[in-house]
């Protein structure tokens, strides 16, 4: 008997990291929910990528920090299958010194990091104790572990992501699922550009940008029958930036 095809959700993976993450859990067999906000061609290329890999790529077009969206998305999918895993990845940015930082901006990164982990897992975790198995996996940052200057908004919601998860961890490992945090440093994505890198590499042991291949192999692992007793706990990817 042929074996079961394992599906997992992504969020944030029309580019970056999730992209990375997309391509690399579909070339181990996964197929993939692809979820994006606002970015139709590239979340296409993607998703080509995916079927090119011979997996299935279902496209989830919402904004993770809009629980109807959210909702209304994921309940007739979740009615249908219950995936084997979700990787949280959906992120944003609005850097500046929190003295001159608007609302707007720390409400908004709080919104899509906190906000967006808590709607999407939320309908996910409530069909995985149904089945009872899943793997969960939050992309932090290592900002979250030991703060930035300039990102007082986005370390907060990454670190409080980091607790979410560990906690939740406790609550479903009955259940036989897994929750744990993938932490990268920085990282080979747009979300580096315009940042003084020859500086902030002194800080790096290993003295250089890490890639994505990097952190979608850590994520892979985790979705593996490997990691089945691993959870709670977060992985950095980081080039040794925090220890």
């Amino acid at each position: 008997m042929a074996e079961e095809t394992r599906t997992v959700l992504v969020t944030g993976a029309s580019r970056g990291i999730g992209a990375e993450i997309s391509r690399r859990l579909a070339a181990a067999g996964y197929d993939i929910w692809l979820n994006y906000a606002s970015s139709d061609e590239a979340a296409a290329r993607v998703a080509e990528d995916v079927r090119n890999l011979g997996r299935q790529c279902r496209l989830l077009k919402f904004d993770v920090a809009d629980s109807a969206a959210v909702r209304d998305t994921l309940t007739p999918l979740l009615d249908e299958e219950v995936p084997w895993g979700l990787v949280h990845n959906a992120g944003i940015t609005r850097d500046g010194l929190m003295a001159m930082m608007s609302g707007d901006d720390w409400r908004r990164v709080l919104a899509v990091h906190l906000d967006g982990f808590f709607f999407v897992t939320r309908e996910v975790v409530r069909a995985m104790l149904g089945a009872r198995q899943g793997r969960i996996v939050a992309v932090a940052s290592v900002s979250g572990e030991c703060g930035q200057a300039g990102q007082t908004n986005y370390a907060a919601a990454k670190g409080g992501m980091i607790a979410a998860a560990k906690s939740l961890a406790r609550e479903v490992a009955r259940r036989n699922i897994l929750v744990n945090v993938v932490s990268p440093g920085l990282i080979d994505t747009e979300m580096i550009e315009g940042l003084p890198l020859a500086e902030m590499l002194k800080g790096v042991p290993l003295g250089r940008v890490g890639s994505t291949g990097e952190v979608a192999s850590v994520v892979e692992f985790l979705m593996g029958e490997g990691a089945g007793y691993i959870t709670g706990q977060v992985i950095g990817v980081n080039g040794g930036l925090y220890m």
